[in-house]
């Protein structure tokens, strides 16, 4: 049986486009899938192709839709053909439309901020009691077309001692090698990976995804 403590980590797959990749992602023990609708991404999909890859997965991880700035309509139309489970928003969208999206959609949204240094933390205090998780995710590096997959990692020892009032995951630059020192400096609650296990971008490799979550949660548990 594995330790509780490995278990109550929540680990989260992001950016899957095939039915095998998400069949990995399930057989690894992942809490979470992520889905993602943002064009200028390798991992983007389209609504009509995610929703047989929510079917799949649905009842053993929760599906999460990542969009990017999109407008009310568009994420209508994700809503209505993927039926997730959380909303992931990962532009510039302010407290009040995380709050209103919410409302509308009736999911709990988690948001994405971008961190660079220990001042961008303060973001996450503007989001409590508006948003339902945290997404702490590395800066793009200037010039970058995408907000996150970048496989960028920032310094996480200025998460030491991080509480922002609400459950937030860790994201940006994290792979099979180097997650257990991730856990063991910031201790995040829960884990986001994408790029980290793909063998070329947008192309998630089934061995690294089930080495990502292993070393996760031999992590956890040594924590």
């Amino acid at each position: 049986m594995p330790h509780p403590a490995a278990m109550s980590l929540i680990v989260k797959i992001c950016g899957l486009s095939t039915p095998e990749t998400i069949d990995a992602a399930l057989d690894a023990g992942a809490d979470m899938i992520g889905l993602v609708f943002f064009p200028p991404s390798p991992r983007f999909v389209v609504p009509a192709a995610a929703a047989p890859l929510a079917e799949r997965a649905r009842g053993r991880a929760a599906v999460t839709v990542l969009t990017v700035d999109m407008d009310e309509a568009g994420l209508a139309e994700i809503v209505a053909a993927v039926r997730p489970d959380w909303l992931q928003l990962h532009g510039g969208e302010p407290p009040d439309q995380v709050a209103a999206l919410k409302r509308r959609f009736g999911l709990p949204a988690m948001k994405a901020i971008g961190i660079r240094e220990p001042a961008d933390l303060a973001q996450a205090d503007t989001y409590r009691g508006f948003a339902d998780r945290l997404l702490l995710d590395a800066k793009p590096p200037k010039g970058a077309t995408r907000p996150g997959g970048n496989a960028v990692a920032f310094d996480w020892t200025i998460l030491e001692g991080f509480d922002p009032g609400m459950p937030w995951m860790l994201s940006g630059g994290l792979d099979p090698d180097n997650v257990a020192e991730a856990v063991r400096i910031a201790r995040p609650p829960g884990l986001d990976v994408s790029s980290g296990v793909e063998s070329a971008p947008g192309i998630k490799d089934p061995a690294r995804i089930a080495a990502f979550v292993a070393a996760a949660r031999a992590a956890a548990e040594g924590a």
